[in-house]
């Protein structure tokens, strides 16, 4: 018999998250375009969860959104300064400044972070011409991801739970935002993680790992062909996408 699910945060009713998360206020809206693939099929997605921690967050699932018309409202909006959160040759990095309060005059900041893996945020970005005209947006991450039940490919890759955390931070810092509760997207990841690994020692669970997960900073990163074409998945002169992403290797 199935177990009774939480149609909001997308785990079992008897693990539903929803009774512990506050839904944050801030001035920049968080647009998630999320793979149908992650959407669903990813039961250990922060995509969901992060999007209930901001009251001003909404979640759009595609593979292209050119026909998308409530992403393509945004974008036209002139209301709006819509940025796409993927580091590359001059995109504007919060974490140097390159963005302040002037710079939006009376619009609305508007950030899409793309929430798949590497592949298909890649494939994703290739069939929306209209988010790749989009100015991009970065930061540099403040520590490595804290994801212990999957391996990111290269160093600067995070969780979209992770990323979303680097981005408040950084945009509070910048004059642009406020954080009121920093640690309950970290919290909350913790937890999540905390009730994976006690299932992954549970030998009575599908699932059981004989051996324990490492420390993410003592795994060795993928090598020869493998990490070169993850490496180029971007063709960026430097770290991948640390907020692109979908939370399991992926270009966050």
């Amino acid at each position: 018999m199935s177990r009774e699910m939480c149609y909001r945060c997308f785990w079992p009713q008897s693990l539903c998250w929803c009774p512990s998360i506050t839904a944050m206020p801030s001035r920049t809206r968080f647009v998630f375009l999320m793979h149908p693939k992650e959407f669903k099929q990813e039961k250990a997605g922060t995509g969901r969860l992060t999007h209930l921690c901001l009251a001003r967050s909404e979640i759009h699932m595609g593979v292209e959104f050119d026909a998308h018309e409530s992403v393509q409202a945004l974008i036209q909006d002139p209301r709006n300064l819509a940025m796409l959160v993927y580091p590359s040759a001059g995109a504007r990095n919060l974490s140097r400044g390159d963005l302040q309060p002037a710079d939006l005059g009376d619009r609305q900041l508007v950030v899409f972070l793309l929430d798949a893996t590497w592949a298909l945020a890649k494939k994703m970005l290739r069939l929306s011409p209209s988010l790749q005209r989009l100015p991009r947006l970065m930061f540099t991450p403040s520590a490595p991801s804290r994801y212990v039940i999957k391996q990111q490919p290269v160093e600067g890759c995070l969780s979209t739970l992770e990323a979303t955390h680097e981005l408040l931070l950084a945009l509070e810092r910048s004059g642009l935002d406020e954080y009121p509760l920093p640690e309950q997207l970290l919290g909350l990841f913790a937890r999540m993680q905390d009730y994976q690994l006690r299932c992954a020692r549970d030998p009575a669970r599908e699932g059981y790992r004989r051996r324990a997960y490492s420390a993410p900073a003592d795994r060795l990163r993928p090598q020869g062909s493998t990490g070169a074409r993850r490496t180029r998945l971007f063709n960026l002169g430097e770290k991948p996408p640390a907020a692109s992403a979908s939370d399991d290797a992926n270009p966050a």
